[in-house]
């Protein structure tokens, strides 16, 4: 376990050898969660947030419909063969 101080100024250094195991970078934006004896850090995320309606349009379809059991055919073709 590895130690750190809180500054004058609220400010933690998280230590080097974590940084380097999570990737990251100065300036990186980390999520602060209050998990009630203590806080989690997590990396804040990479894309900003969208709405279904915003990115739907890139799902357009224009094959043959299939089914569910078709999927699951196929799922399990592709399985039976990597088992072979």
């Amino acid at each position: 376990m590895q130690t750190t101080k809180l500054s004058s100024k609220g400010q933690v250094v998280i230590p080097g050898t974590l940084r380097k195991s999570h990737h990251w970078q100065a300036g990186q934006e980390l999520v602060v969660i209050d998990v009630g004896d203590g806080v989690l850090l997590k990396s804040g995320d990479v894309f900003a947030q969208t709405q279904i309606n915003d990115v739907a349009s890139c799902l357009k379809f224009t094959g043959k419909v299939r089914s569910l059991e078709d999927m699951e055919l196929a799922i399990l073709k592709g399985v039976m063969e990597k088992v072979k």
